[in-house]
């Protein structure tokens, strides 16, 4: 009888508790689409009143419809909206991706291994403090315009957060466990695999959102420097064709993208790392 009354007692205390997340996340929603909603009215206001040059800026109402007529229309680039989106999306994920795969593994390896480390830092300590657009001309001359010279700019952007935030996480791994691991017999390799590398994953998941965001900055500047389609390259377009309704739904579009490109990265993390959200 005590026991089926504890187990009552627990489930309407987590029934409690999901109830007030729940609550808590609808408040939060309703302060942040108010939030968005009173800066469009204001930005509105602003253009309606002409407190600003509106021949250097563009309503909210004018960019929404410049949005929505870009999606069937190619000019003033040459290109509908899709397209580009489509174009940013494989430019920048191709980059990202080999950021991850390298950069995580040689930071983890770096932060464990001291032969490793000795033998990479040199190198990365040069190439560390170079801005990533610092490798445009090059990549221009090398590889041209096409998705393999942004990708490789892409690459540099968020290869040094991955490594950083990597060797940084293996580092600060619990000597406590390591102990524990050497005296069960453990190898090295063993307790870097079954240790090492689970503790460093939230500050890899850090490592990575960093990655995620200069990348798609580093995009833009790719794209309005070098490239013939894509999001920065339309901007560039609506620059240079005077469209500044174009030039402010591009960036509200990649401002977008961000946004839902980290609530993706969010959940990635939380079915990978569910041990930390259990509370």
């Amino acid at each position: 009888m005590n026991s089926t009354t504890n187990n009552t007692l627990i489930d309407k205390k987590l029934d409690e508790i999901i109830n007030k997340k729940k609550q808590v996340g609808k408040k939060s929603f309703i302060l942040g689409l108010t939030g968005i909603v009173c800066f469009l009215l204001l930005w509105q206001a602003v253009v309606s009143f002409e407190l600003v040059n509106i021949k250097y800026f563009a309503s909210p109402i004018q960019v929404i419809q410049a949005i929505i007529k870009k999606f069937v229309d190619e000019s003033p680039d040459g290109s509908t909206l899709m397209y580009h989106v489509l174009a940013s999306f494989q430019v920048s994920f191709t980059g990202f991706f080999l950021s991850i795969i390298i950069g995580a593994p040689l930071g983890l390896f770096m932060g464990w291994f001291k032969p490793v480390d000795k033998f990479v830092r040199p190198l990365f300590e040069i190439i560390r403090p170079i801005p990533p657009i610092s490798w445009i001309p090059i990549a221009i001359v090398f590889l041209g315009i096409g998705v393999q010279a942004k990708a490789f700019i892409i690459f540099f952007s968020g290869f040094i957060p991955t490594l950083i935030n990597s060797y940084t996480g293996i580092k600060m791994t619990n000597h406590v466990h390591v102990n524990v691991g050497k005296t069960c017999g453990a190898s090295n390799m063993k307790i870097f695999f079954t240790i090492g590398v689970p503790s460093a994953m939230p500050m890899v998941f850090a490592g990575f959102k960093l990655s995620l965001g200069n990348a798609w900055s580093t995009l833009v500047a790719a794209e309005m420097l070098a490239a013939n389609k894509g999001l920065g390259y339309m901007i560039s377009m609506g620059r240079n064709f005077s469209r500044i309704d174009l030039v402010i739904a591009g960036m509200l579009i990649i401002g977008a993208l961000g946004i839902m490109l980290s609530i993706i990265m969010d959940f990635i993390e939380r079915k990978t790392l569910k041990w930390r959200y259990i509370k």
